[in-house]
């Protein structure tokens, strides 16, 4: 039986290397904080690589977290995702696999290693606990710790529990950065599927507030009366 460490999950990550992947995965990467390094592979090669590797030790894990290389730590937080899945998964994993992702957050530096593992590990989480540390996250100065704060409540939306996206939404409708932007509008039309009038009364609010971008994303599945209503409202 294969032992399923960081270094064996390193090596056939490198094997999987393809030249021309190397400018794609630089033009999605957005942390300008520090640097970076990038093998060059495809992400659905990562994907099946890490469902390869899905019952890796949380040690292991960490090891894969800790590398300079983004696609081990995408292939990190895939492992944690298949595992937060997991219909067998133990309370303690799941206690785990959270602590892991907040106490190693800053290893969590794209907007594509957020929404690969948040709704799951951070969200399947909390789905039963009190949810404070959302809030905590939604007012952090680093970027990727405010989309982590949204985008975890993708989890609840599933669940038909719609508070925490609206609160959160609320919190983050003056954020500067586009990917805060983009994730609040996204995350509020996901919302909107479930309940459309907590949608219609949240956009009667803070339409006007909301960045051009947020709002567009918001009001995707509203019809085409309601999308002039909103727009031409924001430009006055």
């Amino acid at each position: 039986m294969e032992i399923l460490t960081a270094e064996s999950f390193y090596n056939k990550l490198v094997a999987l290397q393809q030249e021309k992947e190397l400018e794609n995965v630089r033009r999605f990467y957005r942390d300008p904080n520090r640097e970076n390094k990038f093998i060059g592979v495809r992400m659905a090669d990562i994907f099946a690589l890490a469902k390869e590797f899905k019952l890796m030790p949380i040690e292991e894990i960490e090891k894969l977290l800790l590398s300079d290389y983004y696609e081990a730590r995408m292939g990190a937080v895939s492992i944690m995702d298949f595992q937060a899945r997991s219909k067998t998964i133990s309370a303690a994993q799941k206690k785990q696999l959270f602590d892991l992702y907040i106490s190693r957050h800053e290893r969590i530096n794209n907007w594509d290693l957020v929404d690969r593992s948040a709704p799951y590990v951070v969200g399947g989480y909390l789905d039963d606990k009190p949810r404070d540390i959302l809030y905590r996250l939604a007012n952090s100065e680093n970027v990727w710790e405010r989309r982590t704060a949204i985008v975890s409540t993708y989890y609840f939306i599933r669940q038909n529990q719609l508070e925490d996206t609206f609160r959160i939404a609320e919190l983050l409708i003056h954020d500067e950065h586009d990917l805060i932007q983009k994730a609040v509008g996204s995350w509020l039309r996901e919302a909107g599927k479930h309940n459309k009038q907590k949608l219609l009364s949240f956009l009667n609010s803070y339409h006007q507030d909301m960045a051009r971008i947020t709002l567009r994303y918001a009001i995707e599945n509203l019809d085409d009366t309601q999308k002039s209503h909103y727009l031409r409202a924001s430009a006055s």
